[in-house]
């Protein structure tokens, strides 16, 4: 016999690169008996109906959550506060509210005072993701192997929590339970800085003549073509991300800084020792993510 859905109706706010893949995930798994879609294009709601990840397509945020007993906003940081307001009176009481957002506490600030007494509040972030953006970008298999943070503020329901983790789960996904400001802390270092540095390194070659620009894409060796990949990633998305995690990014920018000005002499010096040493450590710390499934 069939395992039952996890959620009767799940709504779906944006059906970019996660939401769609979301969505697919859900449809490959059975883990929802309907799932609804909102998205502000009209393309991107036509083109949803057309690759057949959504149950129903709705031009109103508000309109796609009536019913839902999951919601999963999958939208730019940015947008929160107004999706906030504009489905916090429509959302069913015993309804999970959740999101997919890379900065917890943002969630929390532009979200939380939207949500009526009887949803349940969980944020979280699926640590996954590519280049790529736009419904036609999704997959179903990108959560396999890949973390899912929960960030539940004090006094969440524990049933609640539980069946949302199952849902990432059953996508593929490995949970950990989070406090929101730590959270930030961790993604500071292990994902939004290094997209600020390879956003700047690249921005750097724009900067140069046009024949030498053209040269470094022409001979591009193996690094800088995977600081271009990172710095194709959505520019919306990640420019909500810095505002809103800004201290924590600030923090861990202020420490490349020292690090960098450090290696500077070390060059400067010829104290290869130093920079051996260092190369050393940074080795260790790539055998521990291949190691840890996540290369």
């Amino acid at each position: 016999m069939a395992e039952a859905p996890l959620y009767e109706r799940v709504a779906l706010i944006g059906l970019g690169l996660i939401g769609s893949s979301l969505a697919r995930a859900m449809r490959q798994g059975k883990l929802a008996r309907h799932i609804a879609g909102h998205a502000r294009s009209e393309r991107t709601r036509n083109k949803a109906l057309e690759l057949g990840f959504v149950d129903s397509i709705h031009a109103d945020a508000a309109a796609a959550v009536d019913g839902a007993d999951l919601v999963v906003v999958c939208t730019p940081l940015g947008t929160y506060a107004a999706i906030g307001a504009a489905i916090g009176p429509r959302l069913k009481p015993g309804a999970t509210l959740t999101d997919v957002g890379s900065v917890k506490q943002a969630v929390i600030r532009d979200l939380g005072p939207h949500v009526p007494d009887q949803v349940h509040f969980v944020p979280g972030h699926p640590i996954a993701g590519t280049e790529h953006s736009g419904p036609e970008a999704g997959f179903a298999e990108l959560f396999q192997g890949r973390w899912c943070i929960l960030t539940p503020p004090a006094g969440a329901d524990a049933a609640a929590v539980e069946r949302l983790a199952e849902l990432w789960r059953r996508c593929g996904s490995m949970i950990e339970i989070m406090e929101a400001a730590h959270h930030d802390q961790v993604l500071a270092i292990t994902s939004h800085l290094p997209h600020l540095i390879a956003y700047c390194i690249v921005g750097t070659v724009t900067g140069v003549e046009e024949a030498t620009q053209k040269e470094v894409v022409k001979f591009s060796a193996s690094g800088f073509r995977d600081f271009t990949r990172i710095a194709a990633s959505d520019p919306t998305m990640w420019r909500d991300v810095f505002l809103n995690n800004r201290e924590a990014v600030l923090e861990m920018l202020g420490r490349f800084s020292e690090d960098l000005a450090a290696l500077q002499r070390n060059i400067r010096w010829g104290e290869g020792d130093k920079l051996q040493e260092l190369f050393t450590r940074t080795r260790a710390i790539r055998r521990g993510i291949i190691e840890a499934k996540q290369a």
